[in-house]
């Protein structure tokens, strides 16, 4: 089945230690970049960056290499962007 609205979920578990999935949807083909910030903005890891079929993805990511604290995970793509908020506890 495919989805009919671009969603992003809130990343599980949050907060986490040291990883946590994170789940989004897509009702079209299009170029996608998931990727995770700090709380200055500065870009920590790029976890997406392709082109993707609608569908349903979960990805995950390892927070093991970086401190404690709050980063942000935005989903892009031409159509749609959304950014969430999580809590890494080391």
């Amino acid at each position: 089945m495919i989805p009919v609205d671009f969603v992003l979920h809130q990343n599980t578990p949050n907060p986490f230690n040291p990883t946590t999935q994170i789940n989004y949807q897509l009702p079209v083909v299009g170029n996608v970049q998931l990727a995770i910030y700090n709380v200055r903005g500065q870009l920590v890891e790029t976890l997406v960056n392709e082109s993707q079929n609608p569908g349903y993805y979960s990805v995950s990511f390892d927070g093991s290499g970086y401190s404690s604290g709050v980063y942000f995970y935005r989903l892009s793509t031409p159509e749609f962007q959304n950014v969430k908020k999580m809590v890494l506890l080391q």
